[in-house]
């Protein structure tokens, strides 16, 4: 449970700081100029609320590896010293109630983002798979590597449960002259990390930015609102294509039809807000629960 509650604020940031966007200076832009804003507004949040590192940690981490290297030169006072020092900087953090059993050590962005459309995603797929007919697996594999749109998040953090014990029992076989088994137990300390990756489909955030102003202008602009849902539609169906699978109960089906229907009331009576309403409110649990979350141990 703890992997996923640290990085539940800057998910939560990223997925709804592009949404409050929509309303203030966005009205003008044409559906594609959206979208790229959306994009770069996501990607910038991510950036200005990665998890903050915990700095004693790292520092503690330095120390455990040069104690491993003094223990390597033969200088196992030296090792003893700077484990206790590692042990040390561990102290403020462990008498703070309420510690997380992991303390973030770094954080890692990658965006990748594949600018065409539903359309172009059929087409590469397709394109994958003739050339695995024809034995071309590695432009084959070159291909389908293009064949993602999202913004993804990796934050490594130090088990706390385990980290100071680790330490401790290197100490006492330095104590025991036993360097050899230090040397196990601190490699295995500085070895041991955990990573939480978090994904976020970037078509997605670009749909709920495009309904988002499509309602603000449905009134005043019909045209560019259709033109809004449009590419709402094609995004929802890159990320469907792209494989971004959500565990809520809403689908990818529904999603559509709502947007039709909306599409529908704004070329006739238009009094859409209430569809509006009923859209968002889907696309924003569709969203929330389409973030995959994945440990992994190192």
């Amino acid at each position: 449970m703890m992997k996923k509650i640290f990085l539940s604020t800057l998910v939560s940031s990223v997925l709804f700081s592009a949404m409050a966007t929509a309303s203030e200076s966005n009205a003008s832009m044409s559906s594609q100029e959206v979208s790229a804003h959306a994009t770069e507004v996501a990607t910038t949040n991510a950036k200005n609320n990665q998890v903050k590192l915990v700095q004693e940690a790292i520092n503690s981490l330095k120390l455990s590896a040069k104690a491993l290297a003094d223990l390597n030169q033969n200088k196992p006072e030296e090792a003893k010293k700077d484990i206790e020092l590692a042990l040390g900087k561990l102290e403020s953090i462990l008498a703070v109630k309420d510690t997380p059993k992991l303390l973030p050590i770094e954080n890692r962005m990658v965006v990748k983002n594949f600018i065409g459309s539903a359309k172009d995603v059929e087409a590469a797929i397709k394109e994958v798979r003739s050339m695995l007919d024809k034995g071309q697996v590695q432009e084959a594999g070159e291909l389908l590597y293009s064949l993602q749109s999202e913004i993804d998040i990796t934050v490594v953090s130090l088990p706390l449960v385990s980290y100071p014990d680790a330490l401790k029992l290197a100490s006492k076989y330095i104590i025991e002259e036993k360097p050899e088994k230090a040397k196990e137990v601190l490699k295995l300390a500085l070895s041991t990390f955990t990573e939480v990756n978090q994904i976020i489909p970037i078509p997605l955030i670009n749909t709920v930015e495009l309904v988002a102003i499509a309602s603000d202008i449905a009134k005043e602009n019909k045209e560019q609102a259709l033109k809004h849902l449009a590419l709402a539609s094609d995004e929802l169906d890159k990320a469907e294509k792209l494989g971004y699978v959500s565990k809520s109960t809403t689908t990818y089906k529904e999603l559509h039809t709502l947007i039709n229907k909306v599409e529908k009331e704004i070329k006739g009576p238009n009094k859409a807000e209430k569809l509006f309403e009923e859209l968002s409110a889907k696309l924003k649990e569709f969203k929330e629960k389409v973030l995959s979350s994945k440990k992994e141990e190192k």
